[in-house]
């Protein structure tokens, strides 16, 4: 009988792992790393709490219709109304769905797009060919015994040649960028790049700053159809998300997110923990021995640090109450000789000396994960914006800093127009309670009610009841109000009539709205145009940079430059609609150029202008290829038609001619 196999049960496991991580941590320059990612960590914390921390309180806590603590204590503490009139939430709503509905619309278009270089380099064996057309031109020439072509022709010719190539260069350019921006979109749409860039809309507009974070590669079960039906397979795919300002950190001395160490604090579950095994660039080691003191809060250094977090979110983080760990994952450059100890392969690291872009990932003051940035150029997947850049600075202003102070002042203004209208909403009762007999209720006053009164002892001529009505200040107040949320708008670009409010003066005609609406466009414009340069455009460059550098496609590759169109499309989208429109009516119209443009190209105008109909192209209008092969039919058709027309037309003029001879020849004597 065969000897049984041991199995180490997974308790065995967890316990070696730990003896085996806590040896590896201990070496001087694991100890080295974890220091050098936990001094990172302080500095950027303390810049996060002086700096950013309470400006992101103030932030949500305006978004949201609530009082500082403090302020709400000493409100109360004085009495009265406690009313909040909810400016920079109505402000923060109006600039998320401005921003929404000119970034992502209907769904049906994109904030991007992709397009050729106006002038494509001429590819040296293009160039080559080329050359070797002209030197077989000048031998034929030769050849046949005539004269060279002087200079002048054969510039001509030479121009003529290279003109050929740059519109063939460009028309397969063209197609090539249209593959790879199908590819790009479906790519994006798979990764949750709409979701996430939902979710950035709404912190851009409520916080100081907001970030996007991809393209991320993730592994991923997803449902293929394989032989004998479904089946669960990985598929590895680039992925984005929004990460939380409450959760981004970054050095006090760089204004670029790519200039300088970031750092992204996270909170994993054990089921996070338990997917890192087996995966590359993770210490199994480390990470079973984070699984074995899991939820024991042995881990717990973090917890102080985000107890703001929990206070403004509500989420408890308490590791020792919870089932969350807290760790932050670091992209900074590390020493070469630190990561040759984690165990990363020499030909990665050629000089020990070197710092080199990493990923690091720590849990406590364990190193679970340390690896080479996987962007060839060392940037990191982090693009950040604000609705309103400060040079100089990561942060900018959002919506609720730039309302704070009017949201501020009509929140006082409301709390003592609230005040002033109860007090002065009725008159005042004075009671000269010596003068009431023993037992009277003051506090009950009702119509008819007979009131007894004592004599006085001395010569008082005041009446025991008198009445004063307090003075309303509610005009000056709400002139105080209104003068504030007039402050608002201007300072946050979004007037009151982008929610529908009556807009006097210049508003109540269409077309004087209309130039208020296209006056008021013009600041979120702007806040687009920091979208489209920070966040959308890197992001796509990087993102095709993969495409090239990954992709088994040879079709892919070709000269391409990033349109990021978000804040483009809010004018250049309506002009090219009206400029194609008339194109096109102005082909349709004319003979002339409907000969000039032809059916293909009449075709391809009307494929382009039916793509922004949201439908089947393919159904409506067919492609140039098709439009070329049905002429070519037409054509072959017209010729066989002709020459059976005149097959037709010679066998009746033979039919004509043979018919007269013979009435010749019947009239005729006999005889002759």
């Amino acid at each position: 009988m065969a000897a049984l196999i041991p199995v180490a049960r997974s308790s065995d496991l967890e316990a070696m792992a730990q003896r085996e991580s806590s040896e590896k941590q201990n070496s001087p320059l694991i100890q080295g790393l974890a220091a050098h990612t936990r001094k990172r960590w302080e500095v950027m914390r303390d810049h996060y709490r002086d700096s950013i921390e309470t400006r992101l309180t103030k932030c949500i806590r305006a978004r949201n219709m609530e009082y500082e603590p403090a302020k709400l204590a000493e409100i109360k503490e004085q009495g009265g109304s406690e009313i909040f009139m909810g400016i920079v939430s109505t402000k923060c709503r109006t600039a998320t769905a401005w921003l929404r509905d000119t970034l992502l619309g209907n769904g049906a278009d994109k904030p991007w797009s992709l397009s050729a270089t106006p002038l494509p380099e001429v590819p040296p064996d293009v160039a080559m060919g080329m050359q070797n057309i002209m030197q077989q031109n000048l031998m034929r020439y030769y050849a046949d015994g005539g004269e060279p072509p002087d200079p002048t022709e054969l510039k001509e010719l030479a121009s003529g040649m290279k003109d050929t190539a740059m519109r063939a260069m460009k028309h397969e350019a063209e197609k090539r960028v249209d593959r790879m921006e199908t590819k790009m979109e479906d790519q994006m749409i798979e990764g949750g790049f709409t979701k996430a860039l939902f979710e950035f809309t709404n912190d851009i507009a409520t916080f100081p700053y907001a970030i996007l974070k991809g393209p991320i590669p993730r592994k991923r079960k997803t449902m293929q159809y394989m032989e004998g039906g479904l089946g669960v397979v990985d598929v590895l795919r680039d992925e984005w998300e929004r990460v939380d300002p409450f959760k981004f950190y970054w050095a006090p001395w760089g204004d670029d997110v790519q200039s300088m160490p970031v750092i992204e604090l996270h909170h994993l579950t054990r089921e996070d923990v338990e997917d890192m095994i087996g995966v590359e660039g993770y210490d199994e080691a480390a990470v079973r021995s984070i699984l074995s003191d899991f939820g024991s809060g042995a881990f717990g250094w973090l917890d102080h640090d985000i107890s703001d977090i929990e206070a403004v979110t509500g989420i408890d983080y308490d590791e020792a109450h919870s089932d969350v760990i807290a760790a932050i994952q670091l992209w900074d450059s590390v020493p070469g000789d630190m990561l040759l100890e984690w165990g990363m392969d020499e030909a990665e690291i050629e000089d020990p000396q070197k710092s080199y872009p990493c990923e690091v990932w720590m849990v406590g003051n364990v190193i679970i994960r340390a690896v080479l940035n996987y962007d060839p150029l060392g940037r990191k997947p982090y693009y950040v914006t604000s609705f309103e850049k400060v040079p100089g600075r990561l942060d900018g202003n959002g919506v609720a800093d730039l309302t704070m102070d009017a949201q501020n002042m009509c929140n006082a203004s409301a709390r003592a127009l609230a005040n002033n209208m109860g007090i002065s909403s009725g008159p005042q009762v004075g009671v000269n309670i010596s003068r009431l007999p023993a037992g009277e209720d003051i506090t009950q006053m009702y119509p008819w009610k007979i009131w007894q009164f004592r004599q006085s002892d001395f010569a008082d001529a005041t009446p025991p009841i008198s009445f004063f009505q307090p003075n309303s200040n509610a005009q000056e107040l709400l002139g105080v109000f209104s003068k504030f949320m007039d402050l608002a708008d201007e300072v946050s670009g979004i007037p009151r009539y982008m929610t529908g409010q009556h807009v006097p003066g210049a508003g109540r005609t269409s077309s004087g709205l209309s130039m208020l609406m296209s006056n008021a466009g013009k600041s979120i414009k702007q806040v687009i145009s920091n979208i489209d340069f920070d966040v959308i455009r890197p992001m796509l460059e990087r993102q095709y940079q993969r495409n090239l550098r990954y992709s088994d496609d040879p079709d892919l590759i070709g000269d391409v430059q990033i349109l990021a169109r978000g804040a483009m499309s809010l004018v250049v989208k309506e002009a090219e609609a009206v400029r194609k429109t008339e194109f096109l009516r102005l082909v349709l119209e004319s003979p002339v150029a409907q000969q000039i443009v032809g059916l293909p190209g009449t075709a391809e105008l009307l494929r382009d202008m039916a793509g922004n109909l949201n439908t089947n192209v393919d159904r409506l209008v067919p492609s140039r290829e098709d439009v070329q092969k049905q002429q070519m039919m037409q054509q072959q058709m017209m010729q066989e038609q002709q020459a059976l027309e005149q097959a037709a037309n010679l066998q009746e003029d033979g039919s004509e001619k043979g018919g007269r001879q013979s009435n010749t020849m019947s009239a005729r004597p006999n005889g002759q």
